[in-house]
């Protein structure tokens, strides 16, 4: 479902596995985020870019402040800036959203039903505070979303063969899950843990069907030629982006 797309001869990576929305994750090549000084010019143009691909002013063309917290918001036509936050839900078509990743776990979130999406970032204390969920009970409570209409995408991220956590992290992240077994192992008394495993368990756990989960190949750190990792890199200022911008339709 994952495949690279080119928007003015650079690439991003696509899903297709929502087409009701446009919904895709940039790379090093079409970087947006970047407090690296050679690479403004870049930003600058790739940040031209994907605003033009998208059919959208730069002013609409949103990201928060992401903390690492788990405070969820939605996208407000009125607002320009959304501080201390980490999910951003988008019921609008004046605006797209994005947010910035390094090894974290973007979540894309879409309700067919009542045309609503998100994006969630959920790094290991996003992933322990159950993001994902939180962000999906407040489209529940605002647009009676259901599990059953609930689409998730979750991105390029950090896999469990390069991410090893201490235990203090370990059992905060095992709290979220009925079983963690299948998303961990111990190398060497070292742990190492699948944050997108969790993240999709955690839908799953929630009654979002299997068949409504898309998670991509990627690994963050092993692929570093393609996308930015904060371990990696000895924590890079680089962000790679996940985009999410609504398409109108008839609501069902």
């Amino acid at each position: 479902m994952f495949h690279v797309k080119f928007i003015n001869k650079k690439g991003v990576i696509y899903s297709d596995f929502i087409p009701e929305v446009e919904h895709f994750f940039t790379t090093r090549e079409t970087v947006i985020r970047s407090q690296e000084e050679e690479l403004q010019q870049v930003v600058k143009e790739n940040l031209a870019d994907i605003c033009n691909y998208l059919d959208i002013d730069k002013m609409k063309f949103i990201s928060p402040n992401q903390t690492h917290s788990d405070n969820v918001r939605f996208a407000n036509k009125a607002l320009e800036a959304y501080p201390n936050t980490d999910a951003l839900i988008l019921d609008n078509y004046d605006q797209a959203v994005y947010l910035n990743f390094a090894d974290c776990t973007p979540i894309i979130l879409y309700d067919k039903k009542h045309n609503v999406g998100a994006i969630a970032h959920a790094g290991w204390r996003g992933t322990a505070a159950q993001i994902g969920p939180k962000t999906f009970k407040l489209m529940q409570e605002k647009y009676l979303s259901q599990p059953n209409d609930l689409y998730v995408v979750i991105g390029p991220a950090i896999a469990i063969c390069c991410y090893s956590v201490g235990e203090d992290v370990f059992y905060q992240l095992k709290n979220t899950l009925m079983d963690i077994s299948p998303y961990y192992t111990t190398v060497y008394e070292k742990i190492y843990v699948d944050l997108k495993g969790i993240n999709k368990q955690q839908f799953l756990d929630i009654g979002v069907p299997r068949e409504n989960i898309d998670v991509a190949p990627y690994c963050t750190s092993c692929n570093n030629n393609l996308f930015f990792s904060y371990r990696k890199e000895n924590h890079t200022t680089s962000r790679h982006s996940a985009i999410l911008k609504l398409k109108k339709k008839n609501i069902v």
